[in-house]
């Protein structure tokens, strides 16, 4: 038995959350029973129009859902970055990049970017967590576009993303 402190596990858990769903804080809280600390890192990209919420809404929102913690989850916080995720972690000093797999067509991307990950930092690993049952079909992209048409979306995202939905649907008609 070794007298060395327990060494911290941390992991990234990147991606643009435009907007965050239960789907994503599913992944994330699971993610911290499995690791003493998980960044959900929300993609910083200025120069891209087609996001319906500004990196400063969405780290908003984000931390938002993870204001309270769940019994046994580790340390959630939430951070921004740009460029290469995996440049991201270890600049963190991650062990780890969490993804999502919400159906079979997600495998094909992420394999490769567990790939490309691994080639570019041998020493990060990729840990896909495979999302719950009642989220498997929930996507960013088709909240928005639902939430934009006016369909209800309150019983697949934290509440203050539904209410930034609502509103900034009010102010696009």
């Amino acid at each position: 038995m070794s007298d060395d402190p327990p060494r911290s596990r941390l992991a990234i858990y990147p991606g643009t959350f435009d907007p965050i769903t239960l789907g994503h804080v599913d992944v994330a809280r699971r993610a911290a029973r499995l690791f003493d600390r998980v960044v959900v890192a929300i993609f910083r990209d200025a120069a891209k129009p087609t996001r319906l919420f500004s990196t400063d809404e969405r780290v908003t929102m984000a931390r938002d859902a993870f204001a309270s913690r769940g019994e046994g989850e580790g340390d959630i916080v939430v951070d921004t970055f740009s460029g290469l995720a995996v440049e991201y972690a270890r600049s963190r000093g991650a062990s780890a990049i969490v993804r999502g797999l919400r159906a079979v067509s997600d495998f094909e991307y992420e394999f490769k970017y567990a790939h490309m990950n691994h080639h570019l930092a041998p020493d990060i690993d990729v840990v896909c967590l495979m999302t719950s049952s009642k989220h498997a079909f929930v996507s960013s992209s088709l909240i928005r576009e639902v939430a934009m048409l006016g369909g209800d979306v309150t019983t697949l995202v934290p509440a203050t993303v539904a209410a930034a939905l609502a509103k900034r649907r009010a102010t696009v008609r």
